[in-house]
């Protein structure tokens, strides 16, 4: 099967060279919607400076979820010193973010087809249905339905009735909006998050100043965990928190426009630096704001810490904070579906996860408990994500980050990533070696056998990381020397 076309390409227009104009101000990137898909980005095309990628990661990651995560971690019985380091502990694991981002300058390709050195052309389309396409949707629809609680809110000032019908015109919008920065694409959100980051920053700077001033340095949880318990409780919250920045093993989707020589750690440094520091202070914040009010009700409780003119801004934040997001989200799932196969343009294959996560969140709204499925959505997703991240990286560590993107782009069985039969039995055994480690370790939504021997410690993510990453690192070192 030959690889999948990227979307018809406009003619040429001048470059800043030649007295041209672009969207960016850089040679080679044309106005409007972005035509590349998962086809290798020529150098010609090539732009930017890697600390951009420090504002792409900052916006995506001031939201109201990660205040709902923090503020969780109190609720489940930790004080507020334990919650932090966890939360500190749980977002180090941007690191490996930044280190899955560094194979995007040098192949000019996305992870969604970087990832064929893993587990093989035919192997990796299975890996990009569930870990690339799957998960991708469903945290779409979580954050689409965070947004849409605080517009909710917004629309209830208004004096517009809540029933469901405007409940499904504002999910509608929210997603439109979304998806238009998605199908546009790499040049807008460059462009866009460097001020939307700004804004954000601003608003949850005020936040901050509220939360501070009410909270209680000293609170003690009404059932705090005894004996065994606040290791479990804390390794739980570890799992909960790094499940954000395993979340995003395509970063580099968003690098791989840079220049081919940009150096490989300032790539790694911004990308981890974008997501690490804002998912301290907003997700501190949101344990900060558990030891004053309900974070079982986290929006209208933290209304109440706030003056009555910072309320709708406070609202209007938390949905541009998830549009952010969520742009990043759709325009992975994005790549996602074309690498598993379908001969569909991006920016049409955008619109299909956008009509896909919609119905999830109009479901999870109107049907589902909210914070019942974000619990189990992230706790899950540990499972999977964990292990192909660690399959990743390690990856990247044996091939010393030497990616060809024509030759990663070829999907024919003569190519040098079919491996057997399309599968990378390398990648595919350690995957799998990873995730059965992982679920006979966690103790979230069910309780495996090795967490319940260990009385409800959930070891899932240290267990799926190591267990993936040695398997991988044993059965792939002669295939990567032999490439």
């Amino acid at each position: 099967m030959a690889s999948t076309l990227p979307d018809p390409h406009p003619a040429p227009r001048p470059t800043a060279a030649e007295g041209g104009t672009t969207a960016t101000g850089a040679p080679g990137h044309t106005a409007g919607v972005e035509t590349h898909g998962i086809d290798p980005v020529p150098d010609s095309e090539r732009r930017g400076r890697p600390r951009e990628l420090f504002s792409v990661w900052a916006a995506a990651n001031v939201n109201y979820l990660s205040l709902v995560v923090g503020g969780a971690l109190v609720l489940t019985g930790l004080n507020l010193w334990q919650a932090l380091a966890v939360i500190v502990v749980g977002n180090l694991f941007w690191l490996l973010t930044g280190l899955l981002a560094v194979p995007g300058p040098v192949a000019g390709a996305p992870s969604e087809v970087v990832t064929r050195a893993l587990y093989g052309v035919r192997g990796n389309r299975v890996n990009n249905a569930v870990t690339g396409w799957l998960i991708s949707v469903c945290y779409f629809a979580l954050n689409l339905a965070a947004a849409a609680t605080a517009a909710f809110s917004l629309a209830a000032r208004t004096g517009l009735p809540l029933n469901t019908g405007v409940k499904a015109t504002v999910v509608v919008g929210i997603a439109a909006v979304t998806l238009a920065i998605s199908v546009y694409g790499h040049a807008a959100i460059v462009r866009l998050y460097p001020p939307i980051t700004l804004v954000l920053t601003a608003v949850f700077a005020v936040l901050g100043v509220a939360v501070l001033r009410h909270t209680d340095f000293g609170h003690v949880p009404g059932q705090h965990p005894a004996g065994a318990a606040p290791w479990a409780t804390a390794l739980s919250g570890v799992a909960l928190i790094a499940s954000g920045p395993l979340s995003y093993t395509t970063s580099a989707d968003f690098s791989r426009y840079l220049p081919r020589g940009t150096s490989p750690r300032a790539v790694a440094g911004w990308t981890a630096l974008g997501g690490f520091v804002p998912g301290v202070l907003v997700c501190g914040l949101g344990a900060c704001a558990a030891t004053a009010v309900d974070m079982g009700d986290p929006q209208s409780s933290l209304q109440r810490l706030l003056p009555g003119w910072f309320r709708p801004v406070f609202l209007l934040a938390l949905v541009l904070g998830t549009i952010a997001l969520n742009a990043l989200t759709a325009y992975s799932a994005g790549l996602a579906l074309q690498a598993v196969g379908l001969r569909i343009r991006r920016s049409l294959s955008v619109l299909v996860d956008g009509a896909v996560s919609v119905s999830l969140t109009l479901y999870a709204l109107l049907v589902s408990d909210f914070l019942d499925t974000v619990g189990d959505v992230l706790q899950l997703t540990v499972l999977l994500l964990g292990p192909g991240t660690a399959v990743y990286a390690t990856d990247i560590v044996l091939r010393r980050n030497h990616y060809d993107g024509p030759a990663l782009a070829d999907e024919t069985p003569g190519g040098p990533f079919w491996y057997t039969g399309g599968v990378n039995r390398s990648g595919a055994l350690a995957l799998a070696a990873g995730v059965t480690a992982s679920a006979l370790c966690v103790d979230s939504v069910y309780t495996g056998p090795v967490a319940a021997a260990l009385g409800g410690i959930d070891l899932a993510l240290p267990a799926g990381l190591v267990v993936a990453s040695g398997t991988y690192a044993l059965l792939a070192r002669r295939t990567v020397r032999a490439g």
